[in-house]
């Protein structure tokens, strides 16, 4: 994988976790602007996904299996808009906490993806 871009999506997604965290802590939805920023982590898993393919395609294999990273890909694909989605059904506090929490979880997954590819050689 792109060291970089595996970096860029984990640090988005912590800083989403952050600002949709303060807006639950406020007692505060989901606004336009989360959604936005839901938008430009999203967008950057996306690209990883494509990119993940394509390595794959190449005939490049992680160290990990191959169906392990694929499914790893893909959930981190879904984990913000899903978040996205669950947090427009529930228009309190508790929908901007859920982003944050699958903010959070896409950074976690974003570790291991960076672990299952092959980390970095000690």
């Amino acid at each position: 994988m792109i060291d970089a871009l595996t970096v860029a999506v984990a640090v988005t997604a912590l800083a989403l976790a952050a600002w949709c965290g303060f807006a639950a802590y406020r007692d505060e939805p989901t606004k336009d602007w989360h959604f936005i920023g839901m938008a430009v982590v999203t967008v950057l898993a996306l690209i990883q996904l494509v990119v993940g393919i394509v390595r794959l395609a190449r005939g490049e294999q992680p160290d990990q299996g191959t169906a392990i990273f694929v499914a790893y890909l893909v959930g981190s694909a879904c984990a913000i808009p899903a978040g996205g989605l669950m947090s427009l059904t529930e228009r309190t506090r508790w929908g901007s906490a859920t982003v944050a929490a699958l903010a959070v979880v896409l950074a976690v997954l974003e570790v291991r993806l960076f672990d299952i590819w092959g980390g970095v050689s000690a």
